[in-house]
């Protein structure tokens, strides 16, 4: 008799099966491409409730297990204050999920919903700090986070549009303020649209958006509201109607930057003009 296969293994199997091209050697693309795990690493897995986190941690999972080269892996929670409902939804997800998460608990929305100015600004570098420190008093060496192809283009039209500035989203990058600590983006070329058809493959639900501010989106599917980030989706959305690789064409960009170029430019926090070298 034909064993039946948990709903963990149907995800795993959807990974390497149905989404083998779009999910798993994407990612596996990136990890090398990159250089993003060496041997003996011990990496903080980040899981913030939401699709992307939940599905790198799922395929870090799978990749500790096929891999050669041996690292740890620790699948860190950071509960900044969410409602019974996303707390409770995270859990049974990861235990839907088989895996095995370390919940660890803040006052950051209560801090940053009372601030008087830039509460989101000062929301995303506490999650940050207490995510980098958590991960050091576990003795890890990296973090890894969720970022995926998507996130990379709309951040680097962002900077522009709105930031007058060209500045991307890179792979790794190392911490200034936590030594010896490395940040890495294993899903950096995923296409989130390809996240959202493996999560309504498996028929899986998620938390979307858990800000005090926002509750109310709860579990939407794609939201986003009014941000400037939604509205680059949208923008992006009506372009590749007209070149289905402008994407492409954007990420391969950052791939290719000619410095000469440029009448301006910042390496390491300092303004350079092509007039120095001219």
């Amino acid at each position: 008799m034909k064993r039946e296969l948990e709903k963990y293994q149907l995800v795993e199997r959807s990974i390497t099966k149905k989404f083998r091209k779009e999910i798993w050697n994407n990612f596996i693309r990136a990890i090398k491409e990159y250089e993003l795990i060496q041997k003996n690493d011990k990496i903080a897995v980040c899981i913030s409730g939401g699709k992307d986190s939940m599905l790198m941690a799922k395929l870090m999972q799978m990749l500790q297990r096929y891999s050669d080269i041996p690292f740890e892996l620790v699948f860190l929670v950071m509960d900044p204050g969410y409602n019974e409902i996303n707390r409770q939804k995270i859990e049974s997800n990861a235990s839907l999920l088989h895996i095995p998460i370390h919940i660890f608990e803040t006052d950051i929305f209560d801090v940053a919903n009372n601030a008087d100015r830039y509460p989101c600004y000062l929301c995303a570098k506490m999650r940050r700090g207490y995510l980098y420190h958590q991960a050091e008093i576990m003795g890890c060496n990296k973090i890894a986070l969720g970022h995926h192809f998507s996130d990379v283009i709309e951040t680097t039209v962002i900077a522009m549009f709105y930031g007058s500035q060209l500045q991307a989203m890179i792979p790794k990058l190392h911490s200034t303020n936590f030594n010896g600590l490395e940040l890495i983006r294993p899903m950096y070329c995923i296409h989130e649209e390809s996240i959202i058809a493996w999560k309504r493959h498996n028929d899986l639900e998620f938390i979307q958006c858990a800000c005090r501010f926002t509750e109310n989106c709860t579990m939407c599917d794609n939201g986003g509201g009014g941000s400037k980030r939604q509205e680059v989706k949208m923008l992006i959305k009506q372009l590749r109607r007209e070149n289905p690789n402008i994407e492409k064409s954007i990420f391969a960009s950052l791939h290719k930057v000619h410095l000469d170029t440029f009448p301006g430019y910042k390496t390491k926090g300092k303004a350079h003009s092509f007039l120095d070298n001219y």
